[in-house]
């Protein structure tokens, strides 16, 4: 492997392990503060997805496109809380998994209804459309790039809400002991609300920006909610810079182990998470 291969293969793997954040952060935040497990969390980036092509076939803008799905997706992840999951908090996680599996069934039963089953395609923006020269044959895509460069602006804001605002500091007190927050005058169904809606944002933002690199179509979500389990568990539940740098860690094993190894390929990010289970039981990191 050349060092101009060597480097774009480092490029996917980061930008795919960046994607993967965006999906597995909003998971660990639900499961880690709010205590649900909620297997619906990928069938939000199938929705990000396609609400990419059908706004961005409306509009005829991915970025218009984006920007009224962010504006669906919070009141969508509100709705869902105050409708579904408010009821969830006091009950065991078999009644999460069967009601969260159930909401899989609906959300892709609707997803057929509207949408079809054909896979679609989503068209790069004109303005990152080009690509950079890496030695003498080979390019990478612009607009890779700014999904990569997204990402991370989206992993310091979360890390400057969660670490230096107000908010942050109520959402941290929360995920210890919520008790204590709600005797202290804080609404703890209305952060709970806020929570789950930032979860379901970012799971729906990822498959937005993702849609013109991987194409949409029925059960994407579910293959990126396996992915995102093996992340939080990696990364520590209820652990934000767990999931970061775990999710980095399964893009770089997932992208090189297909390079490399393709026969074992889908085998390498579940051997990385058996060997760190083994030496870190509660993953890399602590909660939040």
């Amino acid at each position: 492997m050349d060092l101009a291969t060597f480097l774009i293969q480092v490029l996917n793997s980061v930008q795919y392990g960046l994607l993967l954040f965006l999906v597995a952060s909003g998971l660990t935040l639900i499961f880690g503060i709010m205590g649900i497990i909620n297997l619906a969390h990928g069938s939000f980036y199938m929705v990000g997805a396609y609400l990419a092509f059908s706004l961005a076939s409306l509009t005829g803008n991915l970025f218009t496109a984006i920007v009224l799905g962010l504006i669906l997706s919070v009141p969508l992840g509100m709705l869902l809380e105050w409708a579904l999951f408010a009821r969830l908090y006091q009950r065991d996680h078999l009644e999460q998994v069967l009601l969260t599996y159930g909401l899989i069934l609906v959300l892709e039963e609707l997803r057929s209804i509207l949408v079809g089953n054909d896979v679609h395609g989503v068209a790069v923006p004109a303005l990152l459309g080009g690509s950079i020269r890496l030695g003498d044959t080979m390019n990478y895509p612009v607009y890779r790039l700014f999904i990569s460069a997204v990402c991370l602006l989206l992993a310091a804001g979360m890390y400057v809400l969660i670490r230096k605002t107000r908010l942050g500091m109520v959402i941290r007190a929360g995920s210890s002991n919520r008790e204590m927050v709600q005797s202290l005058g804080f609404d703890i169904h209305l952060l709970y609300r806020f929570v789950f809606a930032l979860g379901v944002a970012l799971a729906a933002f990822a498959g937005m920006i993702a849609a013109p690199v991987s194409s949409v179509y029925p059960g994407m979500g579910t293959q990126v909610l396996i992915v995102c389990f093996v992340v939080v568990v990696i990364g520590g539940i209820g652990s934000i810079w767990g999931a970061l740098v775990a999710a980095v860690l399964v893009g770089l094993t997932d992208t090189f182990g297909k390079v490399m190894f393709p026969q074992w390929a889908g085998a390498g990010i579940y051997v990385l998470m058996a060997a760190i289970l083994v030496w870190r039981p509660e993953g890399l990191f602590r909660r939040i």
